[in-house]
């Protein structure tokens, strides 16, 4: 049954790096997918372009983190019924999924797309980049769909421990993207609308493949009856309020970088294409800490559903030992080459957006032990199906967002947008700390009490 792979026996470490590898990988292709469409549009089309897609960055996280969110979700389940060998419901969590994502991508693609110019109004986009940043918004926001069904599909995979093929689907997504871009932007002359259109069709193209090889290679998700195939409405149910509350817990967080990213952008076209390229380089190197977050929503889920709490906490020190160890690289390489990381995206003479993104990535960098427990301890809690405390933890991020916004950047100006992450990871640690102790003390008394 292709890379199928049950992590509730077995050591611990092999098992996590194992399946955390290929989710890195795909993380770093997806990351890949900004650097690109960055890197090409700021020096093929200038800083106005990169401004113009930097602009729009935190209102697509904000839409496309609650897609992902749901999508990630929903694959909990699947992961639980998964390690507690219950196929029969699984395979009904799967098409009731797989319905819901019908309704929900094309509805949020209709309203995200109807809003999207008032959007960017309300966030003080520059009127100088203000048409490119709609161009992009609104054909990212259309191919809302091809995201939402990659996206679900990949999780749906991972839930059954095989990280693998969605990387495969998303390495040739990647590749098609690179000279789809180049076609659009170079070609065809597209401008940055071409930079969105590349990266729709090349995720609209991957979710095909994607689900085609899923039907065929992995037979104990075949409906067998007309059972598995009907919509369920308590399954439904179970799965709106694991995916919801997750999608919303990105949502929420969006919502402080949006603030945050308003405060930026009224400070000028400079600061705005600083904070883009730094933000890209950011979240490139931010990718192993998500890869293992991701890593321990599916390991908690089917150690969750064979009722293993113990094989959890190791799971949670084996990840933050990892973390650890990749953050002390990763230290090195930022503190020593953000600034050549930066001419990927501007030129040498830009000297002020070169500064400014060194400061930003210096910054965040030093915080990102910070980032990587928030990462190991969320994803931790959402696999055990408490995805409301998680969420709460997003709440913690906003609150913490926009009280930069609203009072440190008018008084420090871009020195307090630098700040405005770590200062947001800080207070969602804060909360998830308790959060955990609480939830693993309730599932070492459920395990007790069976």
């Amino acid at each position: 049954m292709a890379n199928s792979k049950e992590m509730t026996r077995g050591a611990v470490f092999p098992l996590l790096f194992s399946f955390t590898m290929p989710l890195l990988l795909g993380n770093l292709l997806q990351q890949t997918y900004s650097l690109i469409d960055a890197a090409i549009v700021g020096k093929f089309l200038g800083i106005n372009s990169l401004a113009a897609v930097g602009a729009s960055t935190s209102v697509i996280f904000l839409i496309l983190g609650f897609c992902n969110g749901c999508c990630a979700g929903f694959g909990i389940p699947v992961a639980q019924k998964f390690g507690a060998r219950d196929y029969a419901t699984m395979r009904r969590y799967v098409a009731v999924g797989l319905q819901l994502a019908t309704v929900m991508s094309v509805v949020i693609a209709a309203v995200s797309g109807f809003y999207c110019r008032d959007i960017l109004r309300g966030m003080q986009t520059p009127g100088n980049i203000f048409d490119g940043a709609y161009d992009y918004l609104f054909v990212t926001f259309i191919g809302i769909p091809c995201t939402f069904f990659y996206n679900l599909l990949a999780s749906i995979m991972r839930a059954l421990g095989d990280s693998k093929t969605p990387f495969w689907f998303l390495l040739f997504s990647t590749v098609l993207n690179v000279f789809l871009d180049l076609f659009c932007i170079l070609v065809l002359g597209w401008g940055v609308m071409g930079a969105a259109i590349a990266t729709v069709f090349s995720q609209g193209l991957s979710a095909i493949l994607c689900y085609l090889y899923m039907l065929r290679k992995f037979p104990i998700l075949r409906a067998t009856s007309s059972e598995d195939r009907r919509f369920h409405a308590g399954l439904a149910r179970t799965l709106l309020a694991m995916g919801v509350p997750m999608g919303l817990q990105f949502s929420i967080t969006a919502i402080g970088s949006i603030m945050l990213q308003s405060a930026n952008n009224a400070l000028g076209t400079a600061c705005v294409a600083a904070f883009t390229s730094a933000m890209r380089i950011k979240m490139f190197f931010m990718c192993p800490l998500e890869s293992l977050g991701i890593a321990m929503a599916t390991y908690t889920g089917q150690n969750y559903g064979a009722g293993k709490p113990e094989r959890i906490w190791m799971g949670v020190k084996v990840s933050a030992l990892m973390m650890i160890i990749y953050w002390a690289f990763t230290f090195c390489v930022l503190m020593l080459g953000a600034r050549t990381f930066a001419l990927l995206f501007v030129e040498a003479s830009e000297l002020e957006i070169l500064k400014d993104t060194e400061l930003f990535l210096h910054i965040s960098v030093s915080f990102f032990p910070v980032l990587g427990l928030l990462c190991i301890l969320r994803y931790t809690i959402q696999g055990a199906g408490y995805t409301n405390l998680a969420m709460l933890s997003g709440v913690s991020e906003m609150i913490a967002r926009v009280l930069v916004s609203l009072y440190a950047v008018p008084a420090f100006g871009y020195l307090a947008v630098c700040f405005g992450d770590p200062t947001a990871w800080i207070a969602a640690v804060l909360f998830l700390v308790p959060a955990f102790i609480f939830v693993y003390r309730r599932l070492l008394r459920m395990r007790r009490e069976q």
